[in-house]
């Protein structure tokens, strides 16, 4: 199991606290500012705003919070001057990290995001130094259970998608970005829904990690995750069922 997927099979697998709903409430709440800022308030003509109020809608976030969201981004509301920005670094076990943030103030983050690489055995690296062993692309996650394999990876490549592989409990289907939403709706119109469905950072070659440095490489992670300037993390493990934690 290899890469950012796995990594969020594992967090799927555990009940979600209200400290951690507030987290990921936090970072929606700022993809949807953002996304509303640079590309206008109508998720018809903003395909990164029609994502962003998909992932809102996803976790049952109230209407009026993402409607306040976007009205903060488009300057209707007073909000906050969010900057995209992007570290690079590694994880125990040579593992390549990429970090993406939306901040208000990139030198705190900056010293956040290097504290947790040092505290948990990891290193940041210079721009580009990981960068390029990483493709951008739109990536749709199924769940497999019960559905016929063949049948959707027809569908799948049908609808114009690049890759398609069977991980775990779940059909990962990988695409262009420009076809990233076109091929999510024809899923979704053969009777397909995604379980989740982002651009993602999707690494050319993975690293294998194996014991005690698979717990090393998540709690890294998932201290890196529990920065509130964070938006996601990427990484090009890749890991056997028999090391993987308990959920």
């Amino acid at each position: 199991m290899a890469g950012h997927s796995k990594w969020k099979t594992i967090k799927h697998a555990k009940a979600a606290t209200d400290k951690k709903r507030g987290i990921l409430f936090t970072k929606i709440i700022r993809e949807i500012t953002v996304a509303a800022k640079t590309g206008g308030g109508d998720p018809g003509g903003n395909p990164r705003l029609r994502l962003a109020i998909d992932t809102a809608k996803g976790v049952s976030m109230p209407k009026e919070n993402i409607e306040r969201a976007i009205k903060k981004g488009t300057g209707e509301l007073e909000g906050v001057d969010y900057q995209e920005v992007s570290y690079e670094g590694y994880g125990p076990g040579g593992v390549a990290l990429i970090v993406d943030a939306l901040t208000d103030n990139p030198t705190r983050t900056v010293a956040e995001v290097r504290h947790a690489f040092s505290k948990y055995g990891g290193s940041m690296g210079a721009m580009n130094s990981v960068a390029w062993m990483f493709d951008k692309c739109g990536q749709v996650l199924l769940d497999a259970a019960g559905r016929d394999e063949d049948a959707v990876l027809e569908q799948a490549l049908e609808a114009g998608a690049q890759d398609f592989r069977h991980e775990g409990d779940q059909f990962v289907v990988s695409t262009a970005v420009p076809d990233f939403h076109a091929v999510q709706a024809a899923l979704e119109a053969a009777g397909f829904p995604a379980l989740e469905a982002e651009l993602a950072m999707v690494p050319k070659n993975t690293v294998k990690v194996e014991g005690d440095t698979v717990k090393d490489l998540f709690r890294l992670i998932e201290a890196l995750e529990d920065l509130d300037d964070v938006q996601k993390v990427w990484a090009n493990f890749d890991i056997d069922e028999a090391d993987l934690p308990d959920a």
